[in-house]
């Protein structure tokens, strides 16, 4: 069961810039912040048949329309979710349009960087202003062609409709004459009562392309000539190439090259000998075939014990460099002789995208050409543009459909390599990665450790002070050191702020020579676990209900309303005493959600999942179908990172390998799953990744809750808890 209504939002301060102009186009400019003069968008590669009404609408004279997908569509739903958007104020059915990726372009379409969960929440209010631009010009050319006024006139699934005569034009008809116009700088956008389509669980117009095969994934692009490549790296990710025998790879038929190829991660170079065939099949034959020898002095081979124990003593050692900070929290704390003092702990993690690493690239002297699962194409142009000595605008960059992201395939690593690899054979190369590789070379969610500390007094908190040790991502591109991570309170609720007097996080710096990057939700997906089983511990130390007890430091209406409905749906007062209830509530990229799970023990030992209720509050929201399908599957990913796999190290190696023995959560491990939408007119927040931090410590609270135990170490096993 979903909410569904909500409620328009007041526009906010406007960063478009319209202007019309003459020709055979309709084409509108805009500038974002501090530009001072609007980006034009022009027609580029286009028919004389094609008009471009803007950065995102083209319109052929045939009445066709075309809407360009600005961001990476990898299961999130970007790819359905902009058409949504642009189709309601365009007055468009979305069974009559065509929809294409955009190439890499970020002065005609902005950051095209799909992270953050930020592609609707960035983007909507501009999409709706311009959509509804477009619409208000194409009426007015199709007034003055039948000489009547405009508000006898209005638009529908493409046409330009007379009330009084019943006379219609197709858009096609219209694009000229609009382009002759000047653009209306506050078009009328529709109440939410009015929406067609927005707020509706539309069918993705995905769907049937990933069903029946004909949508393209990285793997799936083909350009003539293009060769294939695999590629030994190194285990331990820094070592070099020493030496290699591959005198029985290139006995393999089909292998043509075999060469060391350096490729940055991060500001580090990691080597590995690639090969090069006329078949996926032949380039990882010759790669099995290497015999490569490594050069690993000169730099730390981690364990995973060790990395933890450090961070251990870090956090019991020093303070740290403060984010947050206001009251005295260390000396109440210091001279309470009843005081909560406990370490948790979160493992590293592997993206392990369903579709692993490739990449297409094409070099040829002053220009790259690249195709595949691509999340940032803009930082992919930046980084080749310099590591190449090319002009960005040189630096062609094609989005695929991704098989999933997470963060890791924003990264510019795997371009590179392919690009290397291209210059070196003067051809185009596909660079494909096996499970093995993506699992073994990173970047990942890095390991994190945390020191809680808390007083309660009179019910409520009298102090808290969180110590986070963990390494930081942004040191990796050129972050200052002497600063504190920014993200180290990343997930914890504002409102908290308000009613903690005494509060403290901070960041206690920590390094090693692991790779890591972003992943899911980011740190609120470690942060989550340690700040809301903790809050948990202190309502046990209070004697309070758990869900009562986050309602009296959380005095904000909206996450008022937030808790009122968990309860609600959970049936939270009515839980008996031989079920675990836990809660969970955190916020994450502008949304907040709070998550309910029911647990029982099992007859065949531990504990089960019987119930996960999930409550978003994400503001204004495009199709609630995509958001309940984006919290499942966060909690599922969540699932397996609590209780079913983790990345651990010896002698500086990656120890798990594939499925086999960092396992994803299956169908049978999934619980009963409901979520909800919390109306309000407020701005959109993001959904693809706000649903996954407070699962862990829901779960984890509601174990304790059937029995008494509590666990502070991811992950854990469910069946031997």
């Amino acid at each position: 069961m979903m909410d569904s209504k909500n409620n328009l939002v007041n526009t906010r301060r406007s960063f478009l810039k319209l202007t019309g102009l003459g020709g055979a186009a309709l084409c509108m400019g805009f500038y974002l912040p501090g530009d001072t003069v609007p980006t034009l968008i022009k027609p580029s590669d286009l028919t004389a048949a094609d008009i471009e009404m803007c950065a995102w609408i083209l319109i052929n004279t045939s009445g066709k329309v075309t809407i360009v997908s600005h961001r990476a569509e990898m299961g999130q739903g970007a790819y359905h979710s902009i058409p949504q958007i642009i189709a309601e104020e365009l007055e468009v059915n979305l069974k009559d349009i065509d929809v294409v990726f955009a190439q890499g372009n970020e002065k005609k379409y902005g950051n095209q960087i799909t992270g953050g969960s930020s592609t609707i929440r960035s983007a909507y209010k501009k999409l709706l202003k311009l959509s509804a631009t477009a619409r208000e010009m194409l009426i007015a050319a199709a007034a003055l062609q039948w000489n009547v006024s405009v508000d006898d006139c209005y638009a529908e699934a493409g046409h330009v409709i007379h009330r009084p005569s019943g006379k219609k034009k197709h858009y096609g008809e219209l694009a000229t004459q609009a382009s002759k116009l000047e653009a209306p700088k506050n078009p009328k956008l529709k109440k939410i009562s009015e929406y067609k389509l927005i707020r509706q669980p539309l069918h993705r117009l995905d769907t049937p392309m990933k069903t029946n095969g004909t949508a393209i994934f990285g793997l799936d692009k083909k350009i003539p000539g293009m060769l294939y490549a695999a590629v030994e790296r190194n285990p331990r990710l820094r070592g070099i190439v020493k030496s290699f025998d591959d005198s029985v790879a290139k006995k393999i038929p089909g292998v043509k090259q075999i060469f060391v190829v350096k490729m940055m991660v991060h500001n580090t170079i990691r080597e590995g000998v690639a090969v090069v065939a006329d078949s996926t099949w032949a380039a990882m034959q010759g790669k099995k075939a290497l015999i490569v020898e490594w050069d690993d002095t000169g730099f730390e081979h981690v364990n995973s014990p060790e990395i933890f124990k450090r961070q251990e003593e870090f956090i019991k050692t020093k303070e740290g460099l403060p984010l947050k900070s206001q009251g005295d929290p260390t000396a109440i704390i210091e001279k309470s002789n009843k005081k909560l003092d406990v370490i948790y702990q979160t493992p590293y993690q592997s993206h392990s995208c369903m579709e692993p690493l490739n990449c297409i690239a094409n070099f040829q002297g002053d220009t790259v050409e690249i195709w595949g699962p691509i999340q940032a194409p803009g930082w992919v142009q930046d980084f080749i543009s310099t590591q190449m000595g090319i002009a960005k605008e040189k630096v062609i960059v094609n989005m695929t459909f991704l098989g999933g992201g997470f963060g890791r395939k924003a990264f510019t690593d795997y371009p590179h390599e392919a690009v290397l690899i291209s210059k070196e054979i003067g051809a185009p190369v596909q660079v494909v990665w096996t499970r093995e590789d993506d699992l073994k070379q990173g970047p990942y969610r890095p390991g994190i450790s945390y020191r809680c500390e808390g007083v309660v007094k009179g019910g409520k908190i009298e102090a808290l002070k969180f110590r986070m040790a963990g390494q930081n991502n942004d040191h990796w591109s050129g972050g200052k050191k002497d600063v504190p991570n920014d993200s180290t309170s990343e997930g914890f609720l504002e409102p908290y702020y308000a009613s903690i007097k005494n509060l403290s996080i901070s960041d206690v710096p920590f390094e090693t020579p692991l790779p890591t990057m972003w992943w899911r939700s980011v740190y609120a997906s470690t942060n989550g676990f340690a700040f809301e089983s903790f809050i948990d511990e202190m309502a046990v130390e209070a004697g309070a209900d758990p869900l009562d007890f986050r309602r009296a430091h959380l005095q904000d209406e909206r996450c008022q309303k937030l808790i009122d409905k968990m309860e609600e749906v959970s049936g939270w007062k009515k839980r008996s005493k031989n079920e675990g209830y836990g809660v969970a509530i955190t916020e994450c990229f502008k949304s907040t959600v709070g998550h309910i799970v029911k647990v029982s023990k099992n007859a065949s030992g531990g504990v089960k999942i019987d119930n996960v209720w999930a409550v978003i509050d994400c503001g204004w929201y495009v199709n609630p179908d995509i958001i309940r399908a984006q919290v499942e599957g966060s909690i599922v990913m969540g699932l397996g990172a609590a209780t079913i796999h983790e990345i651990t190290f010896k002698d500086g190696i990656v120890e798990q390998n594939n499925f086999y023995d960092y396992p994803m959560p299956r169908i049978t491990d999934i619980p009963q799953i409901e979520v909800y939408i919390i109306d309000n007119e407020e701005d959109a927040g993001g959904v693809g990744e706000p649903g996954l931090p407070p699962f862990a410590p829901a779960l984890t609270n509601a174990i304790f809750d059937l029995t008494g135990k509590r666990i502070r170490k991811l992950p854990f096993s469910l069946a031997t808890v």
